[in-house]
């Protein structure tokens, strides 16, 4: 092989191991705040990119949501953060969503399995628990839709 394409090609693969400046990012969860651009309610997760001062990050995410639990990010969220251009990344589980048809349980239980490569299940439990508690005070007639959540079959 040519040593100066060996050369770039070392200089690259050290480059792209590197690891992340011991920032501290966090991750949110909680559920979006509604208003006439948001109409439709969800589990919100959003991950900081990078750091800046914490009254603007927690007055920007306290705009965009109600915030239930934060944990720091595992050192393999940290990498993906890296080559993020903004700073925040938001995932959003609709409620109305054709897999939930309005189901709760079905939100939380996908938000949980979502989080299994990266958080201890104890940890995931935790938040699954507080995204409960926090829907159910903020909506005291809620009911659980008539869904089927899983298929059973007997031999």
């Amino acid at each position: 092989m040519n040593p100066i394409l060996k050369k770039r090609l070392a200089i690259l693969d050290a480059k792209h191991k590197s690891k992340p400046v011991g920032k501290r990012l966090r991750v949110f969860y909680g559920w979006c705040k509604l208003n006439k651009i948001r109409k439709k309610e969800a589990i919100s997760v959003v991950f900081e990119n990078d750091c800046q001062r914490e009254e603007k990050t927690m007055k920007f995410i306290n705009r965009m949501m109600d915030v239930v639990y934060v944990r720091d990010q595992t050192e393999d969220e940290k990498m993906d953060a890296e080559g993020a251009v903004r700073m925040f990344t938001e995932y959003s589980l609709f409620m109305e969503d054709k897999l939930f048809q309005g189901s709760l349980e079905l939100a939380l239980k996908r938000n949980f399995e979502a989080d299994r490569n990266n958080v201890s299940e104890e940890e995931r439990k935790t938040i699954r628990k507080k995204l409960r508690e926090s829907y159910l005070s903020s909506h005291p007639g809620y009911k659980e839709p008539a869904v089927q959540l899983e298929f059973e079959f007997e031999f």
